[in-house]
């Protein structure tokens, strides 16, 4: 799909699978004509997205647009923020109050910096229900997705069957332990501390994207793992929630 394009039945088709496994009884011509003009108003919206967020913040990968095009944020934001999906800030998960779905220009700029390749093993952080796993996935990675909040995990699961992506719940420094080599890993969310159990499951010369708020300012960091080491460079300064399991523990004061 050209990123100049209007999305409509990639989205939609994507949207009828997410929500109910591909099975949806046919609506009657009313009813059909509503959700025709919904699914038309949401493709507009994401096509605003990509011309006025992601691709004045530098965003070119033409796949990595299409895909932001075809995936609806809509789906996988929590039922009463639906009407401020697009908007360039971050969203409440579908499923949960505490978890929240990146930015898209956060989300889009962080992916293409990790130079996601199709067939490529990519694992997904506290992504919530899954809004970035299905990003990824549709730019042809295979997809792992670990999220501690179990009512976010379920809704993943529901949004995400049938697409070849494994939603597994607990906690995001420990529950990728086996489960590498992974070639990119998107943290969606702040570290205060190194992600040491997720940099452990890195394959060499394998990504990791997050929000570094180990120090000053934080911001957007790639961390590779190279030959004899890791190495890190810095994105862009941005903010994010810290994610519960990458908290710095609390100094004693006096």
């Amino acid at each position: 799909m050209h990123p100049g394009s209007i999305p409509g039945e990639a989205s939609t088709s994507f949207f009828r699978r997410a929500a109910d496994g591909g099975v949806r009884p046919q609506p009657g011509g009313a009813t059909r004509m509503a959700l025709t003009a919904l699914a038309q108003d949401a493709a507009q919206q994401r096509l605003n997205m990509v011309n006025g967020q992601l691709r004045v913040c530098d965003v070119n990968d033409l796949d990595l647009l299409a895909a932001f095009l075809d995936v609806p944020r809509e789906a996988f934001v929590a039922p009463d923020r639906a009407r401020f999906a697009y908007i360039d800030s971050e969203q409440p998960s579908l499923g949960s109050t505490a978890r929240r779905l990146l930015a898209p220009s956060v989300l889009a700029r962080m992916i293409q910096a990790a130079e996601v390749k199709p067939g490529e093993r990519a694992l997904d952080v506290g992504g919530g229900a899954g809004y970035g796993a299905a990003i990824l996935a549709r730019i042809g990675a295979r997809v792992v997705a670990i999220e501690s909040d179990p009512d976010a995990a379920a809704a993943a699961r529901r949004l995400l069957g049938g697409r070849e992506i494994e939603v597994v719940g607990g906690d995001p420094a420990t529950a990728a332990k086996g489960r590498g080599p992974f070639d990119v890993i998107l943290v969606e969310g702040a570290f205060e501390v190194a992600p040491e159990g997720l940099l452990a499951e890195l394959a060499p010369y394998g990504r990791l994207v997050g929000i570094d708020a180990r120090a000053g300012a934080p911001e957007a960091a790639l961390i590779e793992r190279l030959a004899n080491g890791f190495g890190r460079r810095a994105l862009f300064e941005t903010r994010a929630m810290t994610l519960e399991s990458f908290r710095r523990a609390p100094g004693f004061a006096f």
